[in-house]
């Protein structure tokens, strides 16, 4: 007579084909997720805690439903280090060929965050027709274009947040606010020395001239420099009005530290600024951030009601990581995600190609607005109104708070000039 498997056995055998995932059970293998991203950088941590949390929500909500049957996420991060300075652009392409023949990625979300490494991933992402969203960093336009360029060879190559001619053309508009209630006309540039800022800071230099600013100077800084005071005196010595900076290392924050001790009379704009993104920025700066501006690129990364989804991230993303959104790549990582599962549920498949196509048709909302895709360029549709398409954030530090200036359809409040540039 044949003995029937005692309960203890067929419970074991039963969880060999059951996988957990965050505490939530799937009979299915999981959907991949390969995070490429540098880590030690604030572009690359606050990318993983948007990922990780969008992927903890959708499981938890049941999974992703690829033609009924519900399977998983999991995330597998790997730290580029294309942030850090001297660091070659090999050693980031060398972690994202590892999750894509290592951890076996199915897609590929976030990074590698600096435009160089982005750059070149591109090929090695074509070569295994790897889907990738980029979240977190790579501000280049060259992305998209290049996309544009050769879109059999790059379709697989997605971008969900702002860029830098996008991001140029929001800083416009705010300097022709200023110039009509405050009669600014002198910029002053001051970029980092890697490829986007070099870039950009060119292209906000012509088109500046071109809208009736004057550039009275550019100053570049290599990745790392710890003293600006040299280029806040050119600043103040030329008249400038605006200090438009591009620098996403964290020294940045001296650079306002120093403006502040200077009472230097011109107000500090970062397009990108990664340091005054951050809530800490305040503390570590020993409140001297005061007045400082800086681009977050699209909203939820500093609190407003854009829409719906956009409060109930940050609070979300606050209560999970103990605080708040921190700056760019924070929605854009968590918005991949979802963005994702929609495209896979839709196509009803992980086929890449039937993906891309998918993704291509993306239209929902999420915590920045309407999210559509050019079909051309990959490059996520940018508005200054959220039903329209993804919004931009623009923030001043007021009184210890972040606080959203632009666009004026999501604002929480308007600029504001240290008391050593109002005139009596």
């Amino acid at each position: 007579m044949k003995r029937k498997p005692s309960r203890m056995i067929l419970t074991l055998i039963v969880s060999l084909f059951v996988l957990s995932w965050g505490g939530y059970a799937f009979a299915e293998k999981p959907i991949i997720i390969g995070a490429p991203l540098s880590m030690a950088y604030l572009y690359g941590w606050t990318a993983e805690r948007g990922i990780k949390l969008a992927v903890d929500e959708i499981n938890a909500a049941g999974g992703v439903d690829v033609k009924g049957t519900k399977r998983p996420f999991q995330v597998e991060v790997i730290d580029t280090r294309d942030l850090e300075p001297g660091v070659p652009v090999s050693e980031a392409l060398m972690a994202v060929e590892r999750l894509i023949l290592n951890k076996n990625a199915d897609f590929i979300v976030g990074g590698p965050n600096r435009s160089e490494a982005a750059l070149a991933a591109m090929s090695l992402l074509s070569k295994n027709k790897k889907i990738s969203i980029v979240t977190s960093g790579v501000l280049t336009p060259a992305y998209h274009k290049t996309v544009e360029k050769e879109y059999d060879k790059f379709k697989y190559c997605f971008r969900i947040h702002g860029e830098a001619v996008n991001l140029i053309g929001e800083m416009i508009a705010n300097f022709a606010d200023l110039k009509e209630q405050y009669g600014f006309t002198k910029v002053f540039i001051i970029a980092q020395d890697v490829s986007h800022a070099r870039g950009a800071a060119e292209v906000m230099a012509k088109v500046a001239g071109s809208k009736g600013f004057e550039v009275t100077g550019t100053e570049i800084f290599p990745t790392g420099a710890s003293d600006f005071s040299m280029a806040l005196i050119k600043a103040k010595d030329t008249g400038s009005q605006i200090i438009n900076i591009w620098m996403d290392m964290p020294e940045s924050a001296i650079l306002l530290k120093q403006w502040y001790d200077m009472q230097i009379p011109a107000l500090p704009f970062g397009s990108t600024l990664a340091a005054a993104e951050q809530p800490g920025f305040w503390k570590s700066t020993d409140g001297k951030g005061q007045f400082t501006l800086c681009n977050v690129v699209n909203a939820g990364n500093a609190p407003s009601e854009a829409t719906e989804w956009t409060m109930k991230f940050y609070d979300a993303y606050t209560k999970k990581w103990g605080i708040e959104p921190e700056g760019l790549g924070a929605s854009s990582s968590y918005m991949a995600v979802y963005a994702l599962k929609d495209a896979v549920e839709r196509a009803g498949t992980l086929d890449p190609d039937k993906v891309v196509t998918a993704l291509e048709q993306t239209d929902m909302m999420g915590v920045y607005g309407k999210l559509k895709f050019d079909p051309k360029t990959h490059q996520v549709i940018p508005s200054t109104d959220p039903k329209e398409g993804a919004v931009g954030s623009i923030l001043q530090w007021q009184d210890g708070k972040r606080v959203v200036v632009y666009p004026k359809s999501i604002a929480k409040g308007s600029i504001m000039l240290p008391p050593w540039m109002v005139k009596k």
